[in-house]
């Protein structure tokens, strides 16, 4: 068996998802500076929908512009009920 802290199983050097995931981050953050408002409340309504489609329970969306120079920063708090909606949430933008 291998020195690692995490608890592993000796046959075939698996973890436990608790010792990957433990529900201490359920936030996932996107910022981006788009050329328009109109830009930016479009990908705040797509980011918000696929947001809704992972959810368990209500995702709690905080949405922040800034007029910045170049155009208008979009910053988004997506605060998940569990920390495995949040993976996935950010799995699916790739």
């Amino acid at each position: 068996m291998s020195k690692c802290s995490a608890d592993e199983t000796p046959v075939c050097c698996c973890m436990d998802v608790g010792t990957i995931m433990d529900n201490t981050d359920c936030t996932a953050s996107y910022s981006r500076v788009f050329e328009t408002r109109a830009q930016a409340e479009e990908t705040l309504a797509a980011l918000s929908a696929k947001a809704r489609g992972v959810e368990s329970e209500p995702c709690e969306i905080t949405p922040v512009f800034k007029d910045v120079e170049g155009g208008v920063q979009l910053d988004i708090d997506f605060v998940f009920a569990c920390e495995a909606e949040t993976l996935i949430f950010q799995l699916g933008l790739r």
